[in-house]
């Protein structure tokens, strides 16, 4: 196994930086809709997976002179109700895309994009650990007249923790969602 320098404490890497690929799609317009991505971890080898860094691409929202539009969307550690903003504790990345109509019947707007940090700075050795089998994708649209989507990466690597170690974040994950 390949040395990694920042390894958490108490975690031992079982692969090399893996890349796993996921889309989403609303079930239909402006409808909340969520995810689960399995990670296919070992509970029983105490196998978690270090997160370095997220990747989300939300579609862009429709344009309507009348009234403005957004895509949000979320990737978070555990199911939620809605799409999550970065104050959630079990959510790691965000991303938004919206069009600011002028209501003064110009017909104008203007677009607006935000997300999270795709790829951390090199002092930052990862951004979080994800301790159950599965992370979870949110997806939702306002005023789009056809469903929208997002599609993204979640970069990181396995890793063995301790007895320890390993209780502590699955508790912490679960016990804050």
């Amino acid at each position: 196994m390949p040395i990694i320098i920042g390894m958490p404490a108490g975690l031992k890497p079982s692969s090399s930086t893996v890349s796993i690929g996921f889309s989403l799609a609303e079930s239909a317009a402006n409808t909340f809709t969520q995810q689960e991505v399995d990670l296919n971890l070992s509970p029983l080898d105490r196998e978690v997976f270090v997160v370095l860094a997220i990747n989300l691409d939300p579609q862009s929202p429709d344009f309507d002179k009348s009234k403005s539009s957004f895509v949000n969307c979320s990737l978070t550690t555990t199911s939620q109700t809605a799409v999550a903003n970065l104050g959630d504790a079990n959510c790691m990345a965000v991303a938004q895309q919206r069009i600011q109509a002028e209501l003064t019947g110009a017909g104008t707007g203007v677009g607006f994009q935000q997300q999270s940090l795709e790829t951390p700075p090199s002092t930052l050795e990862y951004i979080g650990i994800i301790a159950t089998n599965d992370f979870f994708v949110q997806v939702i649209g306002a005023n789009n007249a056809t469903a929208k989507g997002v599609s993204g990466k979640l970069y990181g690597y396995r890793a063995v923790a301790s007895a320890d170690i390993y209780a502590a974040l699955v508790q912490s994950e679960v016990l804050s969602a």
